[in-house]
């Protein structure tokens, strides 16, 4: 099979990586840079996975510029471009899905067209009715930030999204899920046909349960912390329950990255106001009440250790979890953000960035000048370098894991 690859960020590239061991895959992207790196067989991102493979398997893989060379060879284009949530218009932004969708359609009108960009429930169904033709398909992706790779080769599910009634789609459908199953190392995956828009629902019902999950243990910890309770205790011996389990249950600054923020506030504004809710508008709530509530503690801590005179705190490290190298809407930017607006100076120690400064705070490149200046030093998750730190150390991370 010949099959395209728009946009290398962790769900594109995991996807070329994946589909190269067995096919011909031309990965699109409009950054040079990137292109020339995976063609020298470099990630551009932080994936073990994606690094080990690009560098040891045999891969038919090639980087392009070159979309409508690309997508004029292919037999699918799997469309992964960003599809960010605008605030304003209280949606997804699909402009860059369009696109592709468009010049799919005008150099290689047969080939079949997979969306693997999260989108609005509807997306599918209104561009298989712009555009006229039954060959646009949704696959949900369902990867964690590092482990892109490890997660298509360990799938938990395949799920495609296809007209019931048509049959060459449907067959298409089929296809295109056997070409992951091949590519997979884990076999025995249970795959799902379903209409396009229930699995645009499936995407978007799923991260936002598990961003509840976060929200409601970082919630327990709240109240652990204000009442002055073990919340590692309190977790711990709710966590054992098999029907709770002890994923996502480490409490943090709030959840980020990728998809929980963007993904929760779509499926709000999904609901709009004729559909009665409450839980999934509580969700996104949350994750801003547990930001405010962290800001509240730090400047607690720094009233007891500095008093009311100017005092300095520092962020250890941008990224939402380990293994990433993913800044963006991490939780602690909208922390920086409310604890510069009551006067704190903010320092950042991030070795990922090479800038002077970020969101108008001095980035420090050597840690023990860091720690020197800080007051106080706030860590979304601890490492062994924060033992160099003392008690300057203030993180909501109980067991060690994300």
């Amino acid at each position: 099979m010949n099959i395209a690859v728009a946009g290398t960020g962790y769900v594109g590239l995991s996807m070329a990586v994946l589909l190269a061991q067995h096919n011909t895959v031309y990965a699109v992207d409009v950054l040079p840079e990137k292109v020339e790196l995976l063609n020298r067989r470099k990630s551009p991102i932080k994936d073990k996975e994606i690094e080990e493979y690009l560098g040891e398997k045999e891969l038919s893989l090639t980087a392009t510029l070159d979309g409508a060379f690309a997508y004029g060879k292919a037999d699918f284009v799997i469309v992964s471009t960003p599809t960010d949530y605008d605030p304003e218009k209280n949606y997804f932004n699909t402009s860059s899905v369009e696109s592709v969708i468009a010049m799919v359609r005008e150099v290689n009108p047969s080939a079949y067209i997979v969306v693997k960009s999260t989108v609005p429930i509807g997306f599918t169904k209104s561009m298989q009715e712009r555009f006229g033709t039954g060959h646009i398909l949704f696959s949900p992706e369902f990867l964690r930030e590092g482990r892109a790779l490890w997660d298509n080769l360990y799938p938990s599910r395949i799920i495609v999204g296809v007209n019931p009634g048509d049959t060459e789609a449907r067959e298409h459908a089929e296809t295109f899920a056997g070409l992951l199953r091949q590519g997979a190392v884990k076999k025995d995956v249970e795959v799902l046909l379903m209409p396009p828009t229930e699995a645009e629902a499936v995407k978007l019902f799923t991260n936002t349960y598990l961003a509840m999950r976060v929200a409601y243990f970082n919630e327990l910890d709240t109240y652990a912390e204000k009442m002055g309770l073990n919340a590692g205790d309190i977790i711990l011996g709710a966590s054992l329950d098999p029907r709770v389990g002890n994923q996502y249950n480490n409490p943090s600054f709030g959840y980020g990255g990728y998809c929980f923020p963007k993904d929760t506030k779509q499926l709000a504004a999904s609901y709009g106001t004729r559909i009665p809710n409450r839980l999934v508008r509580a969700v996104v709530e949350s994750n801003a009440v547990r930001k405010e509530f962290i800001a509240d503690q730090v400047m607690g801590r720094l009233r007891e250790t500095v008093g009311e005179g100017k005092s300095t705190v520092g962020i250890y490290r941008l990224i939402m979890k380990s293994g990433s190298d993913n800044f963006r809407q991490s939780a602690v930017q909208d922390i920086i953000r409310i604890l510069r607006s009551r006067g704190v100076e903010v320092l950042v120690y991030e070795p990922r960035l090479s800038a002077e400064s970020f969101l108008g705070c001095n980035v420090i490149q050597s840690f023990q000048e860091f720690v020197a200046r800080c007051d106080l030093i706030l860590a979304n998750r601890r490492t062994p370098q924060l033992k160099e730190a003392g008690g300057k150390v203030y993180t909501r991370d109980l067991f060690s894991q994300d």
